[in-house]
């Protein structure tokens, strides 16, 4: 299929409204000039949207919005919808523009859950929100990207046709199993062809529900993770950080001292941890420090480098990265203690990534700074060869960043080029730097991408007289991060400061196009953090996942108090989640539990620190940085009326941090657990009470977490089944009474007579089937804590239109055995859809039900 993206022609189909002259159709034009080519709603409480009609079935890619300047009237949130018809539409964007003259591009969803690309006539935009409330929203130009090559366009078409109608009959093959109408279930799989799922799953369903051979269902658990069929739970759940303080020291007991602002890179090959430079709050450091992980030990590499042949001088907010090809460090950037700024605008604002209270302001609109206007300062790039333990001061060129500080910087060793971005100027005009790459081989740098500079309302381009920036434009910052993916050679920029504001956006380079796209204008929206400042970041590409850790967030005077996450990027825009520490140990560890992980303290929140990772241990390794000290967290008001700084903190601890992830033992464990209720549930019906509760004191209590609260009090709970006098297990439909028991169901316990078992208070858990004692797993568990079963709806209840009766088909499974009642099939069938949660979607049947898709009117779909 082809994959390339063209421009898609369309027209105006439909609109809410429009302001006399503002017509709806002016957006197919791209007038800047005019500053009445836009579509302006007219002023009401009313929803506003317009229907664009493309003019060929297409795969839409992306949709760019032109602007012309900033405006009250500028569209700020929006949503976008797109379908077949007008009547069926599906959001495929949620986001937001920005308030400036620069068009935006987005990227479209066209892909489903499952992977397929669809095709789309129509369009629908709503605005949601404009910048100055009591206006009139309005949007000045559209245009739409994506495939429209016919062939290509009908192979989607077809394709996506294939698999809604699969969809469709595997949601009826599930309607008329959970209704066990068995035979027309199985007549229907037969005949369509249809793959409703993996065959461990029917092996499962029918072990579970139709069987209820508890023994074998429990081995096709093991079955289905020797097949892989818990992945995608394993990799989507949440991984716990656990951290270990690090007090190593040098030979003579030392350790780098208290720093915020200062820089690390990692060698993992030789095993080897940097460190250089830094803020203490009294003077910027030069000492140069190595640690190597396998010894454990720190060693001084020199006191003073600024004492060392072309060594840098002391320094902060620098940055330093390691190149594995050629052995060497690069060091680039400086703020030492003469690097203060004298502008009018000045503040009283927090110390910048540590540094001697540097305000964080940008220079007034009229100081705006030109080419002729800067001369080019000395070079503050260094490159250390780490094998004869020697410093080289580079020279860099007019396509060379200036000196900076708080910038990013990353290595890409393969290709040598080193790439450097953003971060403020250290003279006094304090500008922003733009998207730097330096060859290491040829010895040159090169401007990659302009920046514009925003003075309230002005903008300007650096390196670039009165040319403008494009969509693909970054805009420039500091205090930032920026990964490089090695294996797409992409770059992630996110976060960081602009204009006195904190940002939550997120951009993607990609270096072989020199384009960015941007993956989010407010990450925070979508589940990330706030906006921050001076966060640090690092990538683990085996996995597909970015770890951040700490930073400011709000006034410039907060920190985060869950200040770690995780990114997972394999599919865009990514998603994120909270990496939260992992809390308590099973109390009684059995030697099998021994390489559960022992967990310490955790680092306290922080910003201007460093991190790296160790890719071969997959360890994280954080070191200093600042801190607001007691609970001053917060900007105070002093005696003269002004605003104080938050007494600053620096530290020296160094930690250790890796992630406990959920294992397939872990989920073998809990849907063994599942299994186990149910089994006991039906012992109570058929079996003596004693042998019930030794079966409940053994085989139960084996696959319970009882570090886990909600575990805990459920698996106490389930001694009232013995306690009651009847259950709704055992109610079987008068139609089908029969005088038999049905103890063919429980299956054949083996009880154990001592006595000492009966405490229902004292059982404890074994790593039979993995360790179950830690307590907080990554994984929501809530289908086994002290909360029921997922429940299949009303339509499981007696009243509605179960076959009450056991289908020709169960006969065929079981011809000597009494037939089970309907409100076992139901209790069986959730605990079978309870173990489907930890399922591949790929591998199980699908998810909601043929009910969600009747309207209310009941004739529409």
């Amino acid at each position: 299929m082809e994959t390339s993206s063209d421009a898609i022609e369309y027209t105006v189909h439909d609109y809410s409204s429009y302001s006399t002259h503002f017509y709806p159709e002016n957006i197919l034009v791209d007038d800047p000039s005019n500053s009445k080519s836009r579509w302006t709603t007219q002023q009401s409480e009313a929803v506003h949207w317009i229907l664009l009609r493309l003019n060929k079935l297409s795969v839409l890619k992306s949709i760019t919005f032109g602007k012309v300047s900033s405006h009250p009237c500028n569209m700020k949130e929006f949503k976008v919808y797109v379908g077949m018809t007008p009547e069926n539409m599906t959001e495929v964007l949620h986001s937001s523009l920005k308030n400036d003259p620069i068009r935006e591009t987005f990227s479209i969803r066209h892909h489903n859950s499952t992977g397929h690309c669809f095709p789309t006539r129509f369009v629908k935009i709503e605005p949601l929100t404009v910048f100055s409330p009591s206006y009139n929203t309005s949007i000045w130009h559209i245009s739409l990207t994506g495939i429209i090559n016919e062939v290509s366009v009908e192979e989607v078409k077809e394709d996506y046709d294939r698999f809604r109608e699969t969809r469709v009959m595997q949601h009826i093959l599930k309607h008329l199993r959970q209704r066990r109408l068995l035979t027309p279930f199985n007549s229907i799989l037969t005949q369509s062809g249809v793959r409703l799922e993996h065959p461990l799953i029917t092996e499962l369903y029918e072990s579970v529900v139709l069987t209820g051979n508890w023994d074998k269902a429990e081995t096709v658990l093991h079955d289905m993770s020797a097949a892989g069929l818990f992945d995608q739970c394993l990799k989507s759940s949440n991984p716990r950080a656990v951290w270990r303080e690090i007090h190593d020291t040098d030979a003579n007991g030392d350790i780098p001292s208290v720093r915020g602002g200062h820089a690390m890179c990692i060698d993992c090959q030789r095993r080897y941890i940097y460190l250089f430079g830094g803020w203490d709050g009294q003077t910027s450091l030069a000492d140069f420090w190595r640690y190597d992980i396998k010894e454990q030990r720190w060693v001084v590499l020199s006191a003073n480098t600024s004492l060392e042949s072309n060594g840098p001088g002391p320094r902060s907010c620098h940055k330093m990265v390691y190149d594995s090809k050629t052995n060497s460090i690069y060091v680039f950037g400086r703020l030492d203690d003469q690097d203060r700024p004298t502008s009018r605008a000045q503040t009283r604002n927090p110390e910048s990534a540590g540094s001697p209270g540097f305000n964080r302001s940008s220079g007034a609109a009229d100081e705006t700074p030109t080419l002729s206007s800067r001369p080019m300062p000395s070079s503050e790039f260094y490159r250390y060869r780490c094998e004869d333990n020697t410093w080289e001061h580079l020279d860099i060129d007019v396509n060379g960043p200036r000196t900076i500080f708080d910038h990013q910087m990353v290595m890409d060793s393969e290709a040598q080029i080193l790439y450097v971005f953003g971060g403020r100027a250290a003279e006094k005009d304090y500008d922003y730097s733009g998207l730097h790459s330096f060859n290491v081989r040829m010895k040159k740098w090169s401007l990659l991408q302009y920046v514009y500079l925003s003075c309230r309302t002005k903008f300007f381009i650096q390196f670039s007289l009165m040319s403008r920036a494009t969509d693909s434009t970054i805009p420039s910052r500091f205090g930032h991060s920026m990964i490089l993916e090695p294996t797409t050679r992409q770059l992630y920029i996110f976060a960081g400061e602009r204009d006195e504001k904190f940002l939550s956006d997120m951009y993607i380079y990609d270096i072989a196009t020199n384009t960015a796209t941007e993956v989010f204008s407010d990450f925070t929206s979508s589940g990330g953090p706030q906006p921050c400042f001076t966060q640090r970041a690092v990538i683990d590409p085996t996995l597909q996942e970015i770890y951040i850790f700490g930073g400011l967030i709000h006034d410039r005077a907060t920190l985060s108090e869950s200040s770690n996450w995780l990114y997972r990027y394999p599919s865009r825009p990514g998603k994120w989640q909270k990496i939260q520490p992992l809390k308590g140990l099973h109390k009684n560890p059995t030697p099998s539990s021994s390489s559960s992980p022992q967990i310490t303290a955790n680092p306290p929140s922080r910003f201007a620190h460093q991190v790296v990772y160790d890719l071969p241990s997959k360890t994280v390794y954080l070191h200093g940085g600042t801190m607001m000290d007691s609970d001053s967290a917060k900007l105070r008001e002093g005696n003269d009326g002004q605003t104080e700084e938050a007494p600053m903190k620096r530290l020296s601890d160094f930690w250790e941090m890796s992630l406990w992830r959920l294992s397939s033992k872990e989920l073998i464990r809990r849907s063994a657990y599942l299994i186990r209720q149910q089994r006991f549930k039906e012992m109570c019906e058929t079996q003596a009470p004693v042998q019930s509760l030794i079966y409940l004191q053994n085989q139960v209590s084996e696959v319970v977490n009882h570090d886990d609260p909600g575990e805990t009090q459920l698996f106490r709970s389930l001694l009232t089944h013995l306690l009651m006098n009847s259950s709704p297990i055992s109610t079987v439909p008068s139609a089908i009474e029969t005088e038999s028991p049905r103890n063919n169901y429980a299956g054949d316990a083996k009880p154990q007579t001592d006595s000492s078992l009966l405490n229902i208070s004292t059982g404890n858990s074994s790593d039979q089937l993995g360790h179950p004692g830690l307590l907080q797993s990554g994984l929501d568990s809530a289908h086994i804590s002290s909360e029921p079963l997922p429940d299949l709806s009303s339509q499981n209840r007696t009243d509605t239109k179960i076959q009450t009766s056991e289908d020709p088909y169960e006969r065929k499974l079981h011809p000597t055995k009494d037939p089970m009642s309907q409100e076992c099939f139901v209790q069986r069938t959730k605990t079978f859809e309870a173990i489907l949660e930890f399922v591949d979607d790929d591998a199980k049947q699908p998810a909601g039900s043929l009910l969600e898709l009747v309207d209310v009117d009941a004739d529409l779909l």
